[in-house]
């Protein structure tokens, strides 16, 4: 029969108190907060067809341009922190070690895209007509943007960029990344 250790004149058990994990998942919990902002404020920020400033332009640029480093630090300091917390743990803990894990690489990964390309993917291959065909499905009214170099003029009609809102052409031996 083995006996636990006790306190010098006490009948109660010396015992280790349990470790206090909630410090880490905190921590974790907020590495991810700052790995998510710092890839959601500047795509909140720079939405098309609404209105910003210059001034949050500006902060949205820097957030940006700060995203990379800052959501691999992020990433690194959680998966210190979810070792931390896997070691010290059972399944409760585990499990928010492992579904942090989630949104840290992810931020990480999404701090390095255009997001902007997934939703105006560029027109690589206009198609051309004479000036007399366009005038079939291209109104007097309508805008277009228009450019010669070189004698090779070229005309984009503003109403078919919209969907597309860049489109990459030639013209007159000129690579072109035309959009409004």
């Amino acid at each position: 029969m083995t006996t636990e250790p006790t306190l010098p004149g006490s009948a109660v058990p010396l015992v280790a108190p349990p470790p206090r994990r909630w410090p880490w998942a905190v921590a974790l919990l907020a590495a991810v907060a700052v790995a998510v902002a710092v890839v959601w404020i500047p795509a909140w920020t720079m939405r098309p067809f609404q209105p910003q400033t210059a001034a949050a332009m500006s902060r949205a640029y820097a957030v940006r341009r700060l995203a990379p480093a800052a959501t691999l630090v992020a990433l690194g300091i959680g998966a210190v922190l979810a070792w931390r917390l896997w070691r010290s743990s059972r399944w409760p803990g585990r499990a928010l070690a492992a579904a942090a894990l989630l949104p840290l690489a992810a931020a990480a990964w999404l701090s390095r895209q255009n997001h902007f390309e997934w939703m105006f993917s560029p027109l690589h291959h206009p198609g051309y007509g004479s000036a007399a065909a366009a005038a079939s499905w291209v109104e007097p009214g309508d805008m277009v943007l228009g450019v010669e170099i070189r004698g090779e003029a070229v005309a984009y009609p503003v109403r078919q960029i919209a969907f597309h809102h860049v489109v990459e052409d030639v013209a007159g031996g000129t690579p072109l990344a035309v959009t409004y």
